[in-house]
């Protein structure tokens, strides 16, 4: 394995860091009271990854088992105690647990723990994953082909 081609050619560097505060607004707030922090978004890192910061209340959310063709996704629990499926079973992650689920790996994750829970996730690369996030708010209203249409066309492929 070797680095990349170089994407700056520039020799002294640039000013270009990116700053969230922690307690800057979320970006979503669903009706069940998750938010969802858009901490890097594709278009924001020249299409390199994506890192969200998914909070969940206490009530049993989450997405069931499902794959991607076009990229990888890693989670990072932060707060409280999340389920993630690996494929093969659901685990229990606590705060500092890190899953990362290659392309075409099976995955999903639910809090059923009672309890808030919040973790980091990281897409790569970065998919305009945003969409996908604002959209399932309309999923109640969609038909069957809305909804399949939806899924497919952001890399959702459920199992």
């Amino acid at each position: 394995m070797t680095y990349p081609e170089p994407r700056y050619f520039g020799d002294k560097g640039e000013t270009s860091a990116t700053y969230r505060p922690n307690g800057q607004e979320h970006e979503l707030v669903y009706p069940s009271g998750n938010t969802a922090d858009y901490l890097a978004t594709g278009a924001s890192t020249g299409g390199l990854f994506g890192l969200y910061r998914w909070n969940m209340g206490p009530g049993p959310t989450g997405p069931g088992p499902h794959f991607h063709r076009t990229l990888t996704e890693s989670f990072y629990v932060l707060l409280g105690t999340v389920k993630i499926f690996n494929g093969d079973e659901w685990i229990d992650c606590t705060p500092g647990d890190w899953v990362h689920v290659p392309i075409g790996g099976v995955h999903g994750f639910r809090n059923e723990s009672g309890e808030p829970a919040s973790m980091l996730i990281h897409f790569a690369p970065g998919a305009p994953r945003e969409g996908y996030f604002e959209g399932i708010t309309e999923m109640a209203s969609m038909s069957d082909e809305e909804k399949t249409d939806f899924y497919l066309r952001h890399d959702n492929h459920w199992v």
